[in-house]
């Protein structure tokens, strides 16, 4: 089994951490006189990212450590050329001749097959940075960056069943990149489906405390707890069902069999059941249907088709 639990993934490459293995950096220093030499010939090759600082600039403190992340993430795909404006000025002065607004720092430009392709100003947040480096590949034909490939190929084996395969492929995602919340949340879901609730607490316990809050791990963490409650209620079913049999508003057997089958991966039976207990008696028990079915949008994730249909059954009954 190749995914790793109990202890943060790290990169097998023995260089800067995300660098492609046995590659060179593609993080560097550059100055005027190798400009050409480290941008514009590489770009050729590659798209070339130029970071824009100075010393006194923290808003370049900020960014160049976000961006040396994410261009490391994309394994040798990208390169990242850092010009100190201040050690530079003739560089400066010329970009400036053509548009480049070089006096407004931060300021990164992509180079791609000798001219700008695109450029981005300020301390941006990562996501943004992210978004920049996947459109400059896919400018330069290259696709998403590596870890995006992984986990749209982990949710397509999810989808199909492919759990263990899944669980493999996230923790690939997490040797590139330790703190990516899709994979944590990805793995604890395979791991949930496989059986192994002690491996996914532990994965989830494990995910760094700066994503600890994201969607997708509090998703994954709701999908546990559900998946353990509906297990206990699932060995009590068909005594549950015999209780509805025999009085239909018995809402409590109601709530313990939506569990039963959500644990059973019967999404939208499991909703039905909740939507039952509202349509009859909105406040029962202090709106627990409620509540539960936004705890199963949480755990099912908010653009899940299970969701989104459930979802529109619950606002008709609420703003009927």
């Amino acid at each position: 089994m190749d995914y790793i639990i109990g202890q943060t993934p790290r990169p097998a490459s023995t260089g800067p951490a995300g660098a492609a293995p046995g590659g060179p950096d593609p993080v560097m220093d550059g100055t005027q006189n190798t400009f050409m030499h480290d941008v514009v010939d590489a770009s050729r090759d590659m798209p070339v990212l130029v970071d824009f600082w100075a010393t006194w600039c923290n808003p370049c403190k900020q960014l160049t450590p976000v961006l040396e992340k994410v261009v490391r993430a994309a394994r040798g795909r990208v390169r990242l050329v850092k010009i100190d404006v201040d050690a530079n000025r003739a560089l400066v002065q010329q970009l400036g001749q053509i548009g480049l607004p070089v006096q407004s720092i931060p300021l990164v430009a992509v180079f791609w097959q000798g001219q700008i392709l695109d450029m981005m100003q300020g301390a941006k947040p990562e996501s943004e940075v992210r978004r920049l480096v996947e459109n400059a590949l896919k400018a330069a034909g290259g696709g998403a960056l590596p870890a995006a490939e992984l986990i749209e190929a982990a949710r397509k084996d999810m989808a199909e069943g492919r759990t263990e395969a899944a669980a493999g492929l996230f923790s690939q995602v997490l040797e590139i990149e330790p703190e990516n919340p899709a994979a944590w949340g990805g793995l604890a879901r395979a791991l949930i489906e496989m059986g192994d609730d002690e491996g996914a607490e532990t994965a989830l316990n494990d995910a760094p405390p700066a994503i600890a809050s994201h969607a997708e791990i509090t998703g994954a963490r709701a999908a546990l707890e559900l998946k353990r409650e509906g297990r206990k209620a699932a060995e009590e079913a068909e005594a549950i069902r015999a209780r509805i049999a025999a009085n239909p508003r018995d809402y409590a057997a109601r709530f313990e069999l939506s569990a039963a089958l959500n644990a059973a991966g019967k999404r939208a039976e499991a909703a039905d059941e909740l939507l039952t207990i509202m349509k009859e008696d909105r406040q029962w028990n202090d709106d627990a249907a409620r509540l539960q079915l936004i705890r199963l949008f949480e755990a099912w994730g908010q653009t899940d088709p299970d969701t989104v249909a459930a979802r529109r059954r619950m606002s008709s009954l609420l703003f009927s």
